[in-house]
């Protein structure tokens, strides 16, 4: 499976492990990514997509932030001209959940993690309803001591329910929480809480 070209690239890898990595956007380029939202990155001329789920979006400051934020007269044209016209750092933090290859899913870590400068895109409707038939990315997230990880899960959940039909949305939520049931048996609160976040409204 190639990368889409008509889906939003996001940004460029910073720095990357085997379990998740960094890329960085400009403040302008935010509108698309969300906490929780599935992403693909792969390394050139390697056949397995990385498959990721957002799990922080951070915007860093720099002098001219720190002095705009004690002006008295600070309007709305310099806090436009800011964001949009001045390179502001965005990072945005990724768990690797997976990846594709011959567009079949997997659910392991990669063998090797994407490059510093590899281009990052958010996954397509398709590929997220592909690779969330399973549930098995459920253990990679939850056993993730850097991320929150049954706001991501919850967050991860309402994204893959979106691209199903509106009359199985309810139905994979159900099974996502049976899934979860099996298991967070022995954490009874974790379990509670992940079901609040994901009941079907």
């Amino acid at each position: 499976m190639e990368l889409l070209t008509d889906v939003p690239m996001i940004g460029r890898v910073l720095r990357a492990s085997t379990t998740g990595f960094e890329c960085g956007t400009r403040s302008s380029d935010l509108s698309e990514p969300r906490f929780g939202a599935f992403v693909q990155a792969r390394r050139r001329n390697d056949s397995t997509i990385i498959i990721g789920l957002i799990y922080a979006i951070r915007v860093d400051d720099d002098p001219l932030v720190r002095q705009l934020i004690m002006a008295n007269n600070l309007n709305a044209a310099t806090i436009r001209d800011q964001r949009e016209n001045r390179m502001v750092p965005v990072e945005i933090s990724v768990i690797t959940v997976g990846g594709m290859e011959d567009n079949m899913p997997i659910y392991t870590l990669p063998p090797r993690p994407p490059l510093s400068l590899d281009p990052v895109y958010l996954c397509d409707d398709e590929m997220v309803y592909t690779f969330t038939e399973r549930f098995d990315f459920f253990r990679l997230v939850l056993q993730a001591a850097q991320v929150p990880s049954e706001e991501l899960l919850a967050a991860a959940l309402r994204f893959a329910a979106a691209v199903r039909p509106r009359n199985e949305q309810a139905d994979y939520l159900i099974r996502a929480g049976r899934r979860l049931a099996q298991l967070l048996s022995a954490d009874l609160p974790r379990l509670h809480h992940l079901l609040r976040l994901i009941r079907p409204t």
